[in-house]
């Protein structure tokens, strides 16, 4: 094995606990760090790199051989010199390229969280607690691709002023993705490229979609695996 089973992250994503752990650490992202402290970019990085290390984990935890590890641990070692490459020279195909794999690696960290909820055994509440974590990740996802249109298509949306220094245009855009997934709406950010429009119709459908089959299946399985529970005893 390429990591030790003592080891911190890896811990995460051996033990089903460590869905719960992971729920505490994307709250504390997505309402604390990003909103309060996403325009210091120093602190961003911190927490990117936390990121990247927990997803190496990851794939070293649920990796079938040795072999797979390698081959999954491909796309964040790209991710990171691509990266690199835009810190130091940008053009539109390492403009494009870093899109793919941003868009690559969270679809990975999705998949290898839903691989931990769905995996063979009985549902736990830590499951459940598993798939609102991947609830969580898609918002990241999207508002990742609206970000990107945002910077790069003039015009793409149309946001309110804020009177705040600390609002960063990441921090908007969490904040308006997690509004889509819910279909709330408050109009503050509206979408007006085609394109952005589209994700944002993708988002709301997969927001309405995702909890119907997917925390609705596992609560429902979750009964029938204890029918019992709850029922006073005679």
């Amino acid at each position: 094995m390429i990591v030790k089973k003592d080891r911190f992250l890896y811990r995460f994503w051996t033990q089903e606990k460590g869905l719960s752990g992971m729920l505490i650490l994307l709250f504390i992202m997505h309402f604390i760090v990003i909103p309060f402290f996403g325009s210091y970019t120093r602190f961003v990085v911190a927490v990117n790199i936390f990121w990247m290390l927990f997803l190496f984990a990851g794939i070293v935890a649920l990796s079938k051989h040795k072999k797979q590890a390698i081959s999954l641990s491909i796309i964040p070692i790209l991710f990171l010199i691509i990266q690199w490459i835009n810190y130091l020279n940008h053009n539109v195909f390492i403009l494009f390229a870093d899109l793919i794999f941003s868009i690559a690696l969270m679809l990975l960290l999705i998949a290898l969280v839903l691989i931990k909820v769905l995996e063979p055994g009985p549902v736990t509440t830590y499951r459940i607690i598993g798939s609102i974590v991947v609830y969580m990740l898609l918002v990241h996802f999207w508002s990742t691709l609206y970000l990107f249109l945002f910077e790069h298509i003039e015009g793409s949306f149309q946001i309110a002023e804020s009177q705040f220094e600390s609002n960063s245009d990441q921090a908007s855009f969490m904040y308006f993705s997690y509004i889509c997934i819910t279909s709330t709406g408050f109009g503050e950010i509206v979408p007006l490229h085609p394109l952005a429009r589209s994700l944002v119709q993708i988002e709301v459908l997969v927001g309405v979609l995702y909890p119907v089959i997917l925390i609705g299946r596992l609560v429902s399985d979750a009964k029938f695996a204890f029918p019992n529970r709850g029922k006073k005893q005679e």
